[in-house]
């Protein structure tokens, strides 16, 4: 039979109390109660947020659930301009706009904080773009250029170690995906190790030397497949339990979250599946209250928040936040 360790990688951890934040599924000793403990999620649901200004498809997000940005996107077609730069805050409660992108433009990667964020990558409408940008809380500056254009692209990290992974090298209706890695050191762009499946439209969660990146097109069609990255390389690991892409993503590379979408197969369908990562599977759980693809995603795997978006028909500007409460609980042996 297998222990603990042979599971999980390493042996029990001795804390003083319980753990300061708590995970569903992880277990330790409390040297307090001289107890085997473990963390068990008592809820798990979505709630409302509030709206973003700016109703937008293919828009990027970074920070947390109560300190988030949001920026870039494509609104209808009807408005105008279609390709958009703006940049609003959310502070748990509303939004407020802020000052725009150098360069607007959809279907860019984005990472970061509220205040120190990245925006990587895009498209122009014509053609698939290469600038980054950093905010420093107030304004957007340029930086060094990714040393291949993308969009769609997934992007992890921060403004002084990022990474960026797959996407799409040229705009529909002929889209070329990619299995492109970049490293960013705070100055310029780094060509990696290639993901080991090409696609575009993917989501990821974790650092730049910790990443999982999962989902996306094979242009087309949709796949669940996940890769997790050690700082060198790709690893595969256990697929989604719906394939899926243009969806969102966020948390970290062993607590990951996956929301919304669409799976662009032979019947394409919308969707408000949410899935979660413990680091070797993913778990379907409670549904979006609104179907949708396109979405922007931030946050933590037990506190994140999903944003704007479309569904064929309609264009959003609602945030849906994910919460899940989690209790610690002594293990009783028989």
């Amino acid at each position: 039979m297998a222990d603990y360790k042979a599971i999980k990688g390493h042996t029990i951890e001795t804390v003083a109390g319980d753990p300061s934040v708590l995970q569903a599924g992880e277990i330790w000793y409390s040297n307090t109660t001289r107890k085997i403990r473990v963390g068990k999620t008592q809820a798990a649901a979505w709630a409302s947020g509030g709206n973003l200004n700016q109703a937008a498809y293919a828009r990027s997000a970074a920070g947390t659930q109560t300190s988030a940005l949001a920026f870039g996107g494509q609104s209808p077609p009807s408005q105008s301009p279609r390709i958009r730069g703006e940049t609003e805050t959310y502070d748990g409660s509303s939004w407020t706009e802020v000052a725009d992108l150098t360069t607007d433009r959809p279907a860019l990667g984005g990472c970061g904080t509220q205040t120190a964020g990245f925006a990587v990558g895009g498209h122009s409408g014509t053609a698939s773009i290469a600038n980054a940008e950093t905010w420093n809380g107030s304004s957007w500056t340029e930086v060094a250029d990714l040393n291949t254009a993308g969009h769609a692209i997934g992007t992890e990290g921060t403004t002084t170690a990022a990474l960026r992974f797959g996407g799409q090298l040229a705009p529909a209706p002929a889209p070329a995906a990619t299995d492109i890695a970049e490293l960013w050191d705070g100055s310029s762009w780094t060509e990696v190790g290639d993901l080991n499946s090409g696609r575009h439209s993917l989501a990821g969660a974790g650092t730049s030397t910790a990443t999982i990146a999962f989902g996306g097109d094979e242009s087309p069609p949709s796949v669940g497949k996940a890769e997790t990255w050690d700082g060198s390389s790709w690893t595969e690991v256990a697929d989604l339990n719906t394939a899926r892409s243009v969806f969102g993503g966020a948390g970290t590379q062993t607590l990951a979250i996956g929301m919304a979408g669409t799976n662009s197969g032979l019947t394409p369908s919308i969707l408000k599946v949410t899935e979660l990562w413990d680091g070797s599977s993913w778990t379907e759980v409670a549904d979006m209250s609104t179907a949708r693809y396109g979405v922007a995603g931030a946050g933590t795997q037990p506190s994140a928040l999903v944003l704007a978006g479309y569904d064929n028909s309609s264009w959003f500007n609602n945030t849906e936040e994910w919460t899940i409460s989690t209790s610690a609980e002594t293990i009783a042996f028989d």
